[in-house]
């Protein structure tokens, strides 16, 4: 709020406080929320009439129209490549040779290392299943 933080705020209450005084502060503080209730609803009612303004000019009819014109779905710009022929170029292999081997190599490794990981897992649950539970106490 007009750029001050709570450590500002707390300043201008507490020199608010020294000037004003304890008795007046609330009611300066009433008149001061009135102010600002007041300009609240004048900004709100300036957007109403302009709002009003807008739909009486017909300024909403021609942003929707913008919009369609925007949209290609709307627009049928995809029917009329189709119509001409007009295609995307063909698309390239997502990787080249070599890096599609590196990453088929480290797939490999990834699922080795974590079919080694389950196993491991899977062991050391057996083996804490085995210890009786009296050991463990």
């Amino acid at each position: 709020m007009f750029g001050l933080g709570w450590s500002e705020m707390v300043l201008v209450g507490i020199v608010a406080l020294i000037v004003i005084g304890p008795k007046d502060l609330p009611g300066m503080f009433r008149t001061l929320g009135q102010f600002t209730g007041k300009a609240r609803g004048m900004a709100r009612e300036f957007s109403r009439a302009m709002e009003a303004a807008a739909d009486e000019a017909g300024v909403n009819e021609i942003q929707k129209t913008v919009r369609a014109a925007a949209n290609p779905q709307k627009f049928g710009v995809d029917k009329i490549k189709e119509a001409t022929g007009m295609t995307q170029a063909p698309e390239k292999p997502a990787l080249s040779p070599e890096r599609q081997a590196m990453k088929e190599k480290m797939s490999e490794a990834m699922g080795k290392a974590a079919t080694e990981r389950q196993t491991r897992e899977a062991e050391a649950a057996a083996q804490a299943a085995q210890t009786p539970e009296s050991e463990s106490k």
